[in-house]
């Protein structure tokens, strides 16, 4: 049921200045791959084919990422180097990509609304590359969890995680009734309230599976917390109006969009996937 996903990809990462001033963060690399891959796979891994960016200006090298380049491939023709193509190639040709451009920055809301054409009125997952996920042992990825939870429950769904009551001004922050271990129906949603009026630990992160109504919702949002339009706004009138879930995911989480983070998940793939052979990620 879930064949599209939107990737929102047109922020500065100004965090990682100057390395994103000509480059965008996503690209930047986890060992050998840059993160967007890490997340276009993780879609791939739930089935998804239907692969929406959702760009703006300086973000070329995402295209170019993944599209075919014959000057590269020509050069490296029959040496071992082919064999650190093979992971990119095959998303090229098993998935179909499409871009459209975010002009202004208004936020994640405004960001998803504005791939809208992309996905039309389907049901759709929304990955945030910079939250890179690493699933347990014998799991499937963050988002191939999330869409068997679809299609059970078929309503909207984000991936939320406990943080320290002390970061909760850095997420959109959730509160539920417990469905079953791990699952929760929303009741209320807060973006980035201060610890003494977080309503919970439980924070939202970069995995979401939305329902196409949200787009018209998305369009009568006004501007929230900073000025943007806040996705937490939109689903939380949704799940006034109907149900949306909290899924509290099976895995680990690494916060690339800072410094820390990255530096962590870096690590991790190194130690966990590279230094064990497994190099051509």
């Amino acid at each position: 049921m879930i064949s599209k996903c939107l990737f929102p990809v047109a922020g500065y990462g100004t965090r990682f200045l100057p390395a994103t001033k000509a480059m965008p963060k996503e690209i930047l690399p986890i060992v050998n791959k840059p993160l967007v891959q890490y997340a276009v796979e993780e879609a791939s891994e739930a089935g998804i084919q239907d692969i929406g960016f959702v760009t703006g200006r300086g973000k070329r090298a995402i295209e170019d990422h993944f599209d075919i380049s014959y000057e590269l491939e020509h050069q490296i023709a029959g040496t071992g180097k082919e064999d650190n193509l093979k992971g990119i190639r095959n998303l090229i040709e098993n998935h179909r990509f499409a871009f459209t451009r975010q002009n202004e920055m208004k936020g994640l809301g405004h960001a998803i609304l504005t791939g809208r054409n992309l996905i039309g009125d389907n049901p759709f997952g929304v990955i945030l590359a910079d939250d890179f996920c690493v699933a347990g042992d014998n799991d499937d990825g963050v988002m191939a969890q999330m869409v068997k939870l679809y299609n059970q429950f078929r309503c909207s769904i984000v991936a939320i995680e406990e943080v320290p009551e002390d970061e909760t001004h850095k997420y959109g922050v959730i509160e539920g009734e417990t469905m079953k271990d791990g699952l929760y129906r929303i009741t209320d949603m807060v973006e980035k309230p201060p610890k003494d009026q977080a309503p919970s630990n439980l924070a939202i992160i970069g995995r979401y599976i939305l329902t196409p109504d949200i787009f018209d919702i998305l369009e009568r949002t006004k501007p929230g917390k900073g000025g943007e339009i806040q996705i937490t706004d939109a689903l939380l009138e949704q799940a006034k109006n109907g149900c949306v879930l909290a899924y509290q995911f099976r895995g680990r989480r690494f916060d690339c969009g800072s410094i820390d983070g990255f530096v962590e998940a870096t690590n991790h793939v190194y130690e966990n996937v590279y230094r064990r052979g497994e190099r051509n990620l």
